[in-house]
């Protein structure tokens, strides 16, 4: 049964905001807007951990015209995974790219953009990695990664092996950034575990197949770009090395605002890894001097995928991260992280669902970041509830799902989540994935009455997104702040302009982007309920 839970937690950090006369409802466009891929995982009766673990969607702009497309990774048959009974998938099952035509219309261009994808694939990210202008398609698989090069006039090219990214293990999602300061991108790759193709059969027959820690764990890897198309593994020199890790997913961004991209990757059934970035091409671990490294109690959690915002308002990023349990929210006290997941009256409201996609978004634009999160049982096709939480502004969560559309009076087996705008209407909208079946793509409605202002953040050329910049937009005595980090969550890359309500406000005071290079440029005075692009160096 879904409460409304706020009431039981102490006020926590500010003075509350009044809620809106009427709070946005979403209402899901995917058959309307002409989608019409079904993901599977490859079989017909979900059997194992990697059926299991489901996918992600991409959402970017891949033709440059402005509109957010979407890319879907799908399952495949695989031999080393899959049930003999699901051989009759062979041959049938592919990866799916839908145009954005505007006006929720999406064609779908996956033959003629030439990017079906070959494995068994899980979550995936773009990014201009060439720096000729386009966003590149990189494809997290069971198996060799893909990496896919724009070519500028609405096709890709398979570079995966000529570019050293055909990484062979079982990788989730891969955040690129640019770690060493060289102007290039560079990317993480989060990798999952050693699965053994079903051999290990010593588990409860209940729980439907073995968890991970019934498999070996592997290591992530940070590849470097050289500049001339092909990366470099420097894990090791870069001190990221952990070759035991059961990583679900992980997000680069400035975690201790010293204007260097760090990285938390959440993992499974065991401690999660904080990556202090040293600001000379290496990192070090500090997750458990932090706080970082476990869940409430000092419990190790099956950690989901990580989403990072000010939940707050108080100058620094919160880590929300699902699980199979009550999650965990870790907010910065002083030195050290503690985790709020009580007191802000998640717990409660998580507590009854397994989690995996979160997104952190301001849903009815009044300044405070609100969260959903995909839930579905983890080792059966049970379904369950998706979390829609509104932030209070107090700090605190109240449970928005029941009259929020449709989509929230049905359950679901929930996997990936992601957000964009895709009207730009000044409404975040989202889309969710299951284990099978349609996607979700939920458009929110708006109703508030609160305004907005978008940032869309580009490097000299005008061009290239500004991976790793920080904007802050100051309104009346409302300070908020946002990094430039498109991969956020389980599996998935979200719009990678970022988002701010403004409440009543009909202007931001201030705009202030710190680039990646440690520039800044500072805006004054601009109007509400735009999508502002913002170029550096240019005036």
């Amino acid at each position: 049964m879904r409460r409304a839970l706020g009431l039981l937690a102490p006020v926590l950090f500010i003075l509350g905001a009044a809620p809106p006369a009427s709070l946005p409802t979403f209402t899901e466009k995917t058959a309307e807007a002409g989608i019409t891929f079904s993901r599977s995982f490859g079989d017909h009766h979900l059997s194992n951990i990697v059926e299991g673990t489901g996918s992600g969607v991409c959402v970017f702009d891949y033709d440059g015209d402005g509109r957010l497309d979407l890319y879907f990774p799908n399952g495949r048959w695989e031999h080393t995974v899959s049930d003999n009974r699901g051989r009759d998938l062979v041959g049938k099952l592919h990866n799916a790219l839908y145009r954005n035509e505007g006006g929720w219309r999406f064609t779908d261009v996956t033959a003629e953009a030439g990017v079906p994808g070959k494995g068994f694939a899980f979550g995936c990210s773009a990014a201009d990695y060439d720096a000729d202008g386009d966003l590149d398609l990189y494809v997290l698989s069971y198996g060799p990664n893909e990496l896919y090069r724009n070519e500028g006039d609405g096709t890709f090219t398979d570079v995966s092996e000529a570019s050293g990214l055909a990484d062979p293990l079982w990788s989730l999602n891969a955040p690129w950034f640019d770690y060493d300061g060289d102007g290039d991108l560079d990317v993480f790759v989060t990798n999952y575990l050693e699965y053994d193709e079903g051999k290990f059969r010593s588990y409860y027959a209940a729980a439907g197949y073995p968890g991970p820690l019934s498999y070996s764990g592997v290591p992530c890897i940070l590849y470097r770009n050289n500049g001339d198309g092909t990366f470099t593994d420097v894990t090791k020199e870069a001190g990221l090395w952990n070759p035991g890790g059961r990583a679900m997913s992980s997000v680069a961004t400035d975690l201790n605002n010293d204007g260097l991209l760090d990285i938390y990757v959440a993992n499974d059934s065991m401690e999660n890894y904080y990556y202090e970035n040293k600001g000379d091409g290496t990192f070090e671990e500090k997750s458990l001097f932090l706080g970082l490294a476990l869940g409430q109690h000092g419990q190790g959690v099956s950690s989901m995928g990580p989403t990072v915002a000010d939940v707050n308002a108080d100058g620094q990023l919160d880590i929300l991260i699902p699980d199979m349990d009550y999650g965990s929210l870790m907010v910065k006290e002083g030195a050290f992280y503690v985790d709020m997941i009580d007191r802000s009256g998640l717990a409660v409201i998580f507590g009854q669902y397994t989690g995996w996609g979160s997104v952190l978004f301001d849903y009815d634009n009044d300044g405070y970041p609100d969260v959903f999160v995909a839930n579905g049982n983890a080792h059966h096709e049970y379904t369950e509830d998706a979390v829609l939480a509104r932030n209070d502004g107090s700090g605190r969560f109240i449970d928005v799902a029941r009259g929020s559309g449709e989509f929230f009076e049905k359950k679901w087996v929930g996997r990936g989540a992601s957000w964009g705008d895709f009207d730009d209407d000044g409404n975040v909208d989202l889309v969710a994935l299951d284990t099978s079946g349609p996607p979700h793509l939920l458009r929110n409605e708006g109703g508030s009455g609160n305004h907005w202002i978008k940032v869309d953040g580009r490097l000299a050329d005008g061009k290239r997104t500004a991976v790793g910049a920080r904007v802050t937009v100051v309104s009346g005595e409302r300070t908020q702040f946002q990094d430039v980090i498109p991969v956020n969550g389980y599996l998935a890359q979200g719009d990678p302009r970022v988002h701010f309500g403004l409440g009543a406000a009909t202007k931001a005071d201030r705009i202030e982007v710190r680039w990646p290079d440690g520039t800044t440029t500072r805006l004054t005075d601009v109007p509400a309920d735009q999508v502002l692009k913002v170029v550096q160096g240019a005036s």
